[in-house]
């Protein structure tokens, strides 16, 4: 064999083995990602299981001053029974919205009563939904910060061409269609 034929030969098998290299790279960097959006979602349905764990206490202490508007309360628990029982990202899109405007409908009646709105129980639970609404909202900036990377990197040539059949497909971002919800939570006063 002459030299130009190793030349050749050591050229197609260093390309396979840079292509090689290059798909095991990408990949575990695909995997990583994939892990974390799984991670960052957890999160979010943790969050989400917090604050459903609030609701309760909340809708019991605003009934205590106001048992005749069952329409709110009925709401509520509907969304909250919606919140608990989503299991991706578009039904707890869906659960979310639901559930900030069953929220402001509950602290709507609320501010009606202004012996409830002194309660320290009350404005505790207040603080306490609060606080969970801003670590709901951080959690989905972290979560749709993640998807947004792991959906660019599968479709950026050259990964599109063999991404799809490594198992990598787009996901979902977690969006509240009430955007005034998220602007505004709910008002904390004292």
């Amino acid at each position: 064999m002459g030299t130009a034929t190793w030349i050749s030969m050591a050229v197609v098998v260093l390309l396979v083995v840079l292509l090689a290299l290059y798909l095991w790279v990408t990949y575990n960097s695909l995997v990583t990602l994939r892990v974390r959006v799984e991670e960052a979602w957890k999160d979010i349905t943790a969050q989400l299981g917090q604050r459903a764990e609030l609701i309760p206490n909340l809708t019991e202490a605003v009934r205590g001053y106001a048992p005749h508007d069952r329409t709110a309360f009925d709401a509520v628990e509907k969304a909250r029974a919606e919140s608990l029982a989503a299991s991706t990202p578009a039904e707890a899109s869906a659960a979310e919205s639901h559930m900030q405007q069953a929220l402001r409908s509950v602290f709507a009646v609320a501010e009606a009563y202004p012996r409830l709105q002194a309660s320290p129980d009350f404005l505790q639970l207040q603080g306490d939904v609060a606080d969970a609404e801003d670590r709901i909202q951080a959690s989905r900036r972290f979560y749709n910060g993640g998807v947004r990377e792991f959906n660019t990197r599968i479709q950026v040539f050259p990964n599109n061409l063999f991404a799809r059949r490594l198992g990598f497909g787009r996901r979902e971002f977690f969006e509240v269609g009430d955007l005034a919800a998220v602007s505004q939570p709910p008002r904390v006063q004292f």
